[in-house]
């Protein structure tokens, strides 16, 4: 393989594999918290596309009841502010799920696998929403959302270029970005501290005086929130395909979280970056078989290292 190839392969491999990483980090706080696995997370994904596409201008199709929809020109944001701005409602909408779906199963100490249902279901109703609201249809965001930029950056030299589209750049840079700050705000602040005692033993934490239940709705506000990001930078690079966008990136994530090591954070990021190289090295006549050799690579990790890749081992004492 040509040099030049190898190396844009290996950074758009890089750019997907952080956005993995973002949306896969989503699942791994609500699971190093609760112990499950919220399937509504790839539901929010979707919405936080949605919103960044109306919030920059974008307006919707002849179906469902918000049909031709479009938000005024004095109310357009930029891209960068829409996509905060659609991150922090993806996160309120995130703390009402928890508030409906989790926290009256969790205060009648149901079955884990009851929630595991009630977040699906929750999942199917978003989705289901989605389409009543605004139809089917695939939607691509304004081709101007990120100014006077080029289309694609040379790495390389006007013999051999390398050309990186820019959104790709944008986007690995602002996974790198909020991967750095999540990261810092864990291990070196006091509420990040405090999440990380809570997710390793909610009773104690309590007997300790930490409000568990204000991280429980802290946790799935970050998780919304990165889940929504991950969901505009994906729909930004590509396209918003229906409704049902994020199911494809729901697997996903939950193979990254597996591959990683589950409720490891440092193994969500990890994994995130190996599922995105794997898959960019696919040869492009091959490109249909992406998501096999993704979940193949998976399966062959697991044979190896079923704990995932920086997983522990637990032993289970009786």
């Amino acid at each position: 393989m040509d040099f030049s190839v190898f190396l844009q392969q290996f950074l758009n491999g890089l750019s997907i594999g952080s956005v993995y990483a973002i949306f896969a980090l989503g699942y791994t706080l609500v699971f190093s918290i609760l112990g499950i696995v919220n399937f509504a997370h790839s539901a929010v994904f979707t919405l936080g596309a949605y919103f960044t596409y109306v919030l920059c201008g974008g307006t919707f199709g002849f179906n469902g009841i918000l049909a031709n929809l479009s938000l005024p020109k004095e109310v357009h944001l930029p891209f960068f502010v829409a996509i905060f701005v659609s991150s922090i409602f993806t996160g309120l909408i995130s703390i009402a799920i928890e508030r409906i779906a989790f926290r009256p199963l969790r205060d009648r100490h149901a079955d884990p696998l009851l929630t595991l249902v009630s977040s699906l279901g929750v999942a199917v109703a978003i989705v289901n929403t989605i389409q009543y609201l605004v139809g089917a249809e695939s939607y691509n965001f304004p081709a101007n959302i990120y100014g006077s930029l080029p289309a694609a950056i040379n790495f390389g030299s006007p013999d051999k270029p390398i050309a990186i589209r820019t959104v790709q750049i944008l986007i690995f840079g602002v996974s790198v970005i909020v991967l750095a700050i999540l990261t810092y705000g864990i291990n070196f602040t006091k509420i990040g501290k405090a999440m990380k005692a809570v997710a390793e033993n909610a009773t104690t934490a309590s007997l300790l005086g930490i409000n568990t239940d204000f991280f429980i709705v802290l946790t799935f506000f970050v998780s919304g929130f990165l889940g929504g990001l991950a969901g505009t930078l994906v729909g930004s690079s590509v396209s918003i395909a229906g409704p049902y966008f994020g199911i494809g990136f729901g697997l996903k994530g939950l193979a990254v979280i597996v591959l990683g090591g589950l409720g490891n954070i440092p193994g969500a990021v990890v994994g995130g970056i190996v599922l995105g190289l794997a898959e960019s090295f696919v040869p492009s006549n091959q490109s249909a078989y992406k998501d096999a050799v993704a979940f193949a690579l998976l399966f062959i990790v697991l044979l190896v290292r079923p704990q995932g890749i920086l997983g522990k081992t637990f032993v289970q004492k009786v």
